[in-house]
C-alpha cells in the first residue's frame, strides 16, 4: 500500500473529523478529534512513512536520493546525530489535534519522487531544522531541537519547509524596496520584484517618490504616467514570477497619503474600475504621517504634495521628508506643486475601500519613527505590514547599475507559541537559541540579485522573532481577551522576551566581535532605549499574572540597569530582533491561535482542497474554556487594539493587526452604535483607525467583514509572508 493506493472513501478519519460538527446531546463532541488523529496516524502516516533499519542509513539513503543535504549532514558526527534522535525520541512527540498532523504531513514532510511515501516525520523535520541552523554546534542544535521538538518555537514556513532539504528553495520570508523617481530605478524595481519573487517571500515597494501622473517630465507638461502603470506592471511581475510553481508570487504597494495620485491609488482596488488600472492581485498600503490625523479631525483640507518638487526643494527623497513637521511649509512654498482635497472625504475612501475589499494596510510612520531605536529613517512596510526597518535609497545609472548602494531589507520570521513557552524551563535559554537560529537564517542567506537588499542584509543582521497563541493562553487561563489580566500578561510577557532577545543579541556580537552597521548611533548605544525599563517597573500587577510568571525570571529595573551597561559596552548583532507577524498554518501544526489575535470560530470550518471540509476545534477547547473563546467578529476591535498596544512598546518592529467586523453589528458591541444604524459604516472603520492611532498602534493589516451571507470578504491573505 502507499499513499497513491489510497482509498480516500474508506479511511475513517475524515469522517471522524466531521462529527465534531455534529453536536451529540447538545455537546460537541470534542473527542472525535483525537479519534480522527489516531485514524490518521494509523490508515495515513504509519502505513506510508519510509522506514529504514537506522539513523545512518535513513540519512545517507535521503542524501543519496537528494532529499538531505550532505552539506549539512557532513558538518555533525554520525554518533551525535543518534544522539540527537534519542534525545528526541525521548521527547515522545505526539500531534495534538488531528488538523496539526493533517497539515504537517501535506504541506511539510518530504514524498517520494512519485508522491507514494513520506520520507521525513514530524521529528525528522525538526531535527533537519535544527541541525542546519545550528551549523555544526553540537550544543545549539540540541538546544533547538528541545525548543521545537516541545513546539516552543516554530521557524516560518519557508524556513521550516527548506531547512535541511537538498532541493530547497529560499528561507526568507519576506522583502522591502523602494523606487527613487526615474526610469532606471523603475527598471530596477521590477526586475527585482521579479528576482524576489522567484527567491520566495512577498515583496513590499515603496512608490512614494515617483512623480504624479500628469507632471512634467523634462520640461514637457502632462508627461508622467504617475503611479498606476508602474502597479500594472509590478502585478504583471508578480504574477509572472511564481516560485518555480509553488505558488504565485505576492506584493504590496505603498503610497504615502499625502501623494498626489492618491484618489486614483486606491481607486485600483475598487469592484466597478476601469480593467486598465484596476489591481487584482496587488496589495495596497498608506504610508501615514500624523499630521493626515491633524487634518481630519480638525476637519482642514488637506494638501497633497509633488514629490519631484519636494526633492528639490529638499535635497531629499520625498520618503524622508518628515511631513508632520514641514507640512505648513510646504503648504506655503510655492515652489511645491499641490493639489487640494478633503481630508475627511479621503478617510471616508479609505473607509468605503477596507468595506469593500478589506484594503488598505495603514502605517502610521511618525509613530514608527518616533519608537525606532536604529539610526536612520523607517519609511515603509512589508507585505503584512509588520516590517518596519531603516532604508537608505539607492541610484540606478544607466548601466541599471548601482552608483549608490542603498540598504533595503530581507527578514526572516519565527513564532513563539506562548502556551508552550510559559512552561519553559529556562527561559533565557530559549530565547537564545531562537535569536541564534534566526541570525543564522540572516547569515546564510544570498540575497545578491538584489544588491541593495543583500547590502541591508549583511549590515543589519535583521530578523523577526513574532509570537502566537495568545488567545488560546488566555482561554486556558480563563482569562477574557482584553481584559485587565490579559493586558497585564502581554505587556509582561513581551517585555520579558524583549529583555531576553536584547541579551541573546549581545552575546553574539561578543562572539564574533561585531554589531550591526551604526550601533554607535543608535538609541541602545547611548542607553536612551533602556530609560523606559528604568523609570518603571514593567512586571505584573494582577494576582493572576503574579502566579502565571512564578519561577520564570521576569526582569524588574535593577536587571535592566545591568542589561543596559553590558548592551552599550559589548553592543548587539541584531538592528532588529522582534516582528509579530500574521501565522497560517504553522499555527494549526502547532495547535493554537493565530498571532495575537482572536479566534475566528470555537470550531472552525476549512475547505482543503479536493479533500472537503475539515473541522478545527480551537486549542483547549472545553466546558471550561468555552466561554472563554469569543470570535473575532463578535469582539469590540478597540480590546485587540489594547491588547496590541500593550505588546507594541517591547516589539520593536510591528505587528499584524487585523480588524474584523460584521456587516451587522452585534449589538452593545461599540457605544458609538447605541441609537445609530446597526449596519457596519465608514464611521466604524474611522473611529477604530484613530482610535488604534492614539494608542500609539503602528501598523494597521486587513480589514475582514463577515456579511449577513455567511461570506467573509477582505480575506486574501498573503500566504508568502505568513509563518
Amino acid at each position: 500500500m502507499s499513499l497513491l493506493d489510497l482509498d480516500l472513501t474508506k479511511v475513517t478519519y475524515f469522517d471522524l473529523n466531521n462529527e465534531i460538527n455534529i453536536p451529540k446531546d447538545g455537546q460537541i463532541q470534542l473527542q472525535k478529534d483525537q479519534e480522527a488523529l489516531a485514524a490518521f496516524m494509523k490508515e495515513n502516516v504509519e502505513p506510508n512513512l519510509k522506514k529504514f533499519d537506522s539513523v545512518a542509513d535513513k540519512y545517507q539513503w535521503l542524501i543519496d536520493n537528494a532529499f538531505l543535504d550532505a552539506t549539512v549532514v557532513h558538518k555533525y558526527d554520525m554518533a551525535f546525530i543518534e544522539k540527537l534522535y534519542d534525545f528526541l525520541d525521548e521527547q515522545d512527540f505526539q500531534f495534538q489535534s488531528f488538523m496539526a498532523a493533517f497539515k504537517f504531513y501535506n504541506q511539510y514532510a518530504q514524498k517520494t519522487n512519485d508522491k507514494a511515501y513520506y520520507v521525513e516525520s514530524y521529528t525528522d523535520r525538526v531535527a533537519f531544522n535544527a541541525l542546519f541552523y545550528a551549523n555544526g554546534d553540537e550544543k545549539l542544535a540540541m538546544d533547538l531541537a528541545n525548543e521545537m521538538i516541545h513546539q516552543r518555537y516554530q521557524p516560518a514556513t519557508p524556513s521550516f519547509l527548506n531547512a535541511g532539504r537538498a532541493r530547497r528553495g529560499e528561507l526568507v520570508s519576506c522583502f522591502v524596496l523602494q523606487s527613487s523617481d526615474d526610469m532606471n530605478s523603475i527598471g530596477r524595481i521590477i526586475n527585482s520584484a521579479l528576482q524576489l519573487s522567484k527567491l520566495g517571500g512577498g515583496v513590499g515597494i515603496n512608490l512614494s517618490n515617483l512623480r504624479e501622473a500628469g507632471a512634467p517630465v523634462m520640461g514637457i507638461a502632462n508627461s508622467a504616467g504617475g503611479i498606476v502603470p508602474v502597479m500594472k506592471l509590478l502585478e504583471d511581475s508578480f504574477t509572472f514570477s511564481s516560485q518555480v510553481g509553488a505558488r504565485q508570487g505576492a506584493g504590496v504597494v505603498y503610497l504615502n497619503i499625502f501623494h498626489p495620485d492618491l484618489m486614483t491609488f486606491m481607486a485600483t482596488k475598487k469592484e466597478n474600475a476601469d480593467e486598465k488600472v484596476r489591481v487584482k492581485t496587488l496589495s495596497l498600503g498608506l504610508i501615514v504621517p500624523d499630521k493626515y490625523y491633524d487634518l481630519i479631525e480638525k476637519n482642514e483640507p488637506m494638501a497633497l504634495f509633488s514629490p519631484v518638487d519636494v526633492e528639490r526643494e529638499y535635497g531629499v527623497p520625498f520618503n524622508y521628508v518628515d511631513i508632520t513637521a514641514e507640512y505648513d511649509n510646504m503648504l506655503k512654498n510655492d515652489k511645491i506643486t499641490k493639489k487640494m482635497v478633503s481630508a475627511r472625504a479621503v478617510e471616508e475612501e479609505i473607509s468605503k475601500l477596507q468595506q469593500e475589499s478589506g484594503y488598505p494596510y495603514v502605517v502610521n510612520i511618525d509613530t514608527v519613527n518616533r519608537a525606532n531605536p536604529v539610526a536612520g529613517k523607517v519609511v515603509s512596510s512589508n507585505l503584512c505590514s509588520e516590517i518596519l526597518q531603516v532604508q537608505t535609497p539607492s541610484t540606478i545609472d544607466d548601466e541599471q547599475e548601482y552608483s549608490t548602494l542603498g540598504e533595503d531589507i530581507s527578514c526572516n520570521l519565527g513564532s513563539i507559541n506562548i502556551v508552550n513557552m510559559m512552561k519553559t524551563p529556562d527561559f533565557a535559554g530559549s530565547v537564545e537559541a531562537m535569536i541564534r537560529a534566526l541570525s543564522f537564517v540572516s547569515d546564510q542567506s544570498n540575497l545578491n540579485v538584489v544588491p541593495s537588499i543583500e547590502n541591508g542584509n549583511q549590515k543589519n543582521h535583521a530578523v523577526g522573532l513574532g509570537a502566537m497563541g495568545l488567545a488560546a493562553f488566555f482561554a486556558q487561563n480563563q482569562m477574557m481577551y482584553g481584559d485587565e489580566e490579559s493586558l497585564d500578561f502581554t505587556k509582561t510577557f513581551f517585555m520579558t522576551l524583549n529583555y531576553y532577545s536584547l541579551m541573546a543579541s549581545m552575546h553574539i556580537a561578543m562572539d564574533r566581535k561585531e554589531t550591526f552597521k551604526d550601533f554607535d548611533k543608535s538609541a541602545y548605544a547611548d542607553g536612551t532605549y533602556f530609560e523606559k525599563y528604568l523609570d518603571q517597573d514593567w512586571g505584573p500587577t494582577t494576582a493572576k499574572v503574579q502566579e502565571l510568571f512564578k519561577g520564570l525570571p521576569v526582569p524588574g529595573p535593577a536587571e535592566w540597569a545591568e542589561l543596559k551597561a553590558q548592551v552599550m559596552e559589548h553592543g548587539l548583532y541584531n538592528a532588529y530582533r522582534h516582528a509579530v507577524a500574521p501565522t497560517g498554518s504553522i499555527s494549526y501544526v502547532n495547535n493554537t491561535t493565530a498571532s495575537l489575535l482572536p479566534i475566528v470560530n470555537r470550531i472552525e470550518e476549512r475547505q482543503e482542497g479536493m479533500i472537503g471540509k475539515v473541522y478545527y476545534p480551537a486549542p483547549g477547547l472545553s466546558n471550561e474554556t468555552l466561554p472563554y473563546y469569543v470570535s473575532a467578529y463578535d469582539t469590540n476591535m478597540k480590546k485587540v487594539v489594547d491588547i496590541y498596544a500593550a505588546a507594541q512598546p517591547h516589539v520593536d518592529q510591528g505587528m499584524s493587526l487585523t480588524f474584523f467586523l460584521r456587516s451587522t453589528i452585534p449589538a452593545g458591541l461599540y457605544d458609538w452604535k447605541d441609537g445609530r444604524t446597526e449596519k457596519m459604516t465608514t464611521r466604524d472603520l474611522s473611529k477604530l483607525r484613530n482610535y488604534a492611532f492614539k494608542q500609539g498602534i503602528k501598523s494597521l493589516y486587513y480589514v475582514r467583514t463577515y456579511t449577513d451571507d455567511n461570506q467573509e470578504a477582505g480575506i486574501n491573505e498573503c500566504e508568502s509572508c505568513s509563518i
